[in-house]
């Protein structure tokens, strides 16, 4: 077993994908089976779904109008909303926002399909 790590998110790489700009931690922990992603979305969000990982998104910064679509459906969203994404659920974050993203299993980019 690893002991703690503490990981500033800011210094990680930015990598695109479909929402926008995520900044990925612990993925090299054997030790945790998730992924911890900082999700900068911008308002071209694709939509997409994961046969294998579930999410859960926290808003920590958005707009007024900012909402979650899942399977179709608009959600609104504000700060400290916090939403669970089922494998195969449909999704996309609708305007500007900064989320926090837990992913299990870790995150793969294999996982990211979209119809």
């Amino acid at each position: 077993m690893l002991g703690p790590e503490v990981v500033d998110l800011t210094e990680l790489p930015g990598v695109e994908c479909p929402c926008g700009v995520a900044r990925r931690a612990f993925a090299e922990r054997e030790d945790f089976p998730g992924t911890v992603h900082w999700t900068q979305i911008q308002c071209d969000a694709k939509t997409h779904y994961h046969r294998e990982h579930t999410e859960v998104y926290v808003v920590l910064e958005c707009g007024e109008d900012a909402a979650i679509e899942l399977n179709g459906r608009l959600h609104p969203v504000r700060p400290m909303t916090s939403v669970l994404i089922p494998p195969g659920t449909r999704h996309r974050a609708v305007g500007e926002m900064n989320v926090m993203i837990v992913c299990l299993p870790k995150f793969d980019p294999e996982d990211e399909h979209f119809d």
